[in-house]
């Protein structure tokens, strides 16, 4: 009786692990929600997935990382780090990673470690390239410099998001 429940139990949370974790998307089959940039310097964000709805407001800035939370068609439903969003054409993003910085004057750590050297300090807003993440530090480059920050002091980086 006992094993029976046990093994219950345990296909209940093999089966709930991942799948419950992220749901995927049903035009590209990617996880949903995720991160990726705006490819252009002018991306208009619409009210629906289509042209014939209105554009409620423009990205005009190259780079900027965006969540996707939805897809339709050609379309994917995007948000800010601000909360605000709409739909952009999907020709419009780029799978290419950015992150904001979030905190002012970050510093940029040679290594993941807070007592290694400082290479760099971000201001609030600037947006870097996402290249390596452990569970607390992600590896950035931004005006020609490159290290370690924190992952709490970014935005476009899922906290739980590890990448080689």
């Amino acid at each position: 009786m006992i094993t029976k429940l046990f093994r219950a139990a345990l296909c209940g949370i093999l089966l709930a692990g991942p799948a419950a974790a992220k749901e995927r998307g049903q035009v590209t089959n990617l996880p949903i929600p995720r991160f990726v940039s705006v490819k252009t310097s002018e991306a208009n964000v619409r009210r629906g997935p289509g042209l014939t709805h209105r554009i409620d407001w423009v990205f005009t800035r190259k780079d900027m990382p965006v969540e996707i939370t939805a897809e339709y068609e050609h379309w994917r439903r995007v948000r800010d780090r601000d909360g605000a969003g709409g739909w952009v054409h999907y020709s419009l993003l780029s799978g290419a990673r950015t992150v904001i910085v979030d905190q002012d004057l970050l510093d940029l750590f040679a290594r993941p470690d807070p007592a290694a050297p400082v290479k760099a300090r971000l201001e609030m807003g600037v947006i870097a390239r996402l290249e390596d993440c452990s569970a607390d530090w992600c590896r950035l480059s931004a005006g020609g410099y490159r290290g370690w920050a924190r992952k709490a002091s970014l935005w476009g980086v899922a906290p739980d998001e590890i990448r080689d």
